[in-house]
Parts: structure tokens; C-alpha cells; sequence
């Protein structure tokens, strides 16, 4: 493991260990993790550095590398403060496979949406912490009982994450005051006035959904049928 994942690794995992030089220790990992996430969530992921962090800490960039060594390190700080330990289970707890993983994707929806920039922190190979690790264990463990390999159970999750994130990125790209789907339709109405000759079918469609109100159900028809085919699958294993 390089160097720079073995710090990671440190700081998420632990043991924290005081810094042994300068004054009396006043941050800790958290407190610098929040004002991180503060910054991103009005700003995005590039509005964070090391220098912003420390303004917003009250204190000098050079204090602030005592416990965070880069702005790497603090975006893993800020991932994992972010996405937080799953929701602990309240009174009535999902039951089967396909309701854990049901409600673990609307709780993963609940975290992402706030926190947009966490789909730019979170692209590629990375040290996880124990947080967000748990999450994955959450849903890997909903397919317990079922007859799908370890391997599947793992690309079911990847699936479905996959969907939070298509999701997360639409809302994103509409802004506060929009929904996704009905800017996109507003467009492509549109559109289909004057061209709706060329496009039969798409103009179809349209009309259909101006007709049902079904608008603004990539959310839900995407989960829905995620989770059909997988029932399919869970099916066709126990036969």
C-alpha cells in the first residue's frame, strides 16, 4: 500500500495520535471534516483547500497540516463525515432481502442528495473508512440467504449505487429550484412541436406522460426494476 493510502488508512481508521508538537491540541479530525463539508456543500469540491478549511477553522493553514498532511486526506475526512454510519433500525425493520435493499437505497438517496460534491469524492480506487464500509456490508448482507455468489451480491450493490449516483447527478445538474425530469421534458416538448415528425415515437411517449402526469419517476421506476431483476435472478439460483 503507498505511502499516501497507508495516512489514509490512519486517519480513518485510527489510532489518532496527538500531535506532539506546539500548542495545546484545538481541532480534532471531525470538527476539520464538518467545515470541510460546510465549504463543499454551498461551493463544491473545488471551493475546498487547505488554506479555505483553516479560515474557516480560525486557524493557519500550517495548523491545520498538524493534523490533516493533505487536501487528499481531508476530502476522505469529509466522504466519511458525510455519508456517516447507516441509520441504526427503528421499530419496524424491513423485512427479505428486497426490502433491506429498498430502503438502504432511499437512506444511501437521503445522503447523497445534500452533499452533491460527494459523487466527485468518491470516483475511483480509494480507502473507505469504517463508516462507509458499513454501509457496504449493510447491503451485501441483505442478500444473505439468497443463492447469488459473492460476486453478485457485489454487483447488485454496485447497481444500485450506480442508480443513486445517475439520480444524484441529474438533481444536481436541474439546481435547487428544478426537477430533472420535468426541465428535461419542458425541452423536449418543445422540441417535439416542430419536430415531432422525425421523432414519432419520442413525441408518443411525450405526449403520453403529459397526459398521465407521469413525470419524475426515474427515481423510483429505476429502483423498482433493479430490484425485479434481481428477484428474477434469486429465483432462477434457487431452482
Amino acid at each position: 500500500m503507498a505511502d499516501n493510502h497507508a495516512e489514509t488508512v490512519r486517519l480513518l481508521w485510527g489510532p489518532h495520535a496527538k500531535p506532539s508538537r506546539g500548542p495545546r491540541p484545538t481541532l480534532d479530525l471531525d470538527r476539520i471534516a464538518r467545515a470541510g463539508i460546510e465549504i463543499a456543500d454551498s461551493e463544491g469540491l473545488a471551493g475546498v483547500s487547505m488554506q479555505r478549511v483553516a479560515a474557516q477553522l480560525g486557524v493557519t493553514k500550517m495548523a491545520l497540516y498538524r493534523y490533516v498532511p493533505g487536501k487528499a486526506e481531508l476530502i476522505a475526512l469529509m466522504v466519511e463525515a458525510a455519508i456517516g454510519p447507516y441509520p441504526a433500525a427503528g421499530d419496524t425493520q424491513p423485512s427479505g432481502w428486497r426490502g433491506q435493499l429498498e430502503d438502504w437505497a432511499r437512506c444511501l438517496l437521503s445522503v447523497f442528495l445534500p452533499h452533491p460534491w460527494t459523487l466527485d469524492a468518491t470516483i475511483g480506487p480509494r480507502v473507505m473508512g469504517p463508516a462507509e464500509l458499513g454501509w457496504m456490508e449493510r447491503a451485501v448482507s441483505a442478500l444473505d440467504g439468497t443463492e447469488l455468489s459473492g460476486a453478485e451480491r457485489m454487483d447488485a450493490v454496485v447497481l444500485l449505487v450506480g442508480h443513486v449516483r445517475g439520480i444524484t447527478q441529474q438533481a444536481r445538474a436541474a439546481g435547487p429550484a428544478g426537477t430533472p425530469e420535468a426541465e428535461l421534458g419542458g425541452i423536449l416538448a418543445d422540441l417535439m412541436r416542430d419536430q415531432g415528425e422525425r421523432f414519432p415515437a419520442l413525441a408518443a411517449a411525450l405526449a403520453s406522460v403529459e397526459q398521465s402526469g407521469g413525470q419524475d419517476q426515474a427515481w423510483e421506476f429505476g429502483l423498482q426494476r433493479i430490484l425485479d431483476g434481481l428477484a428474477v435472478l434469486i429465483d432462477q439460483r434457487g431452482h
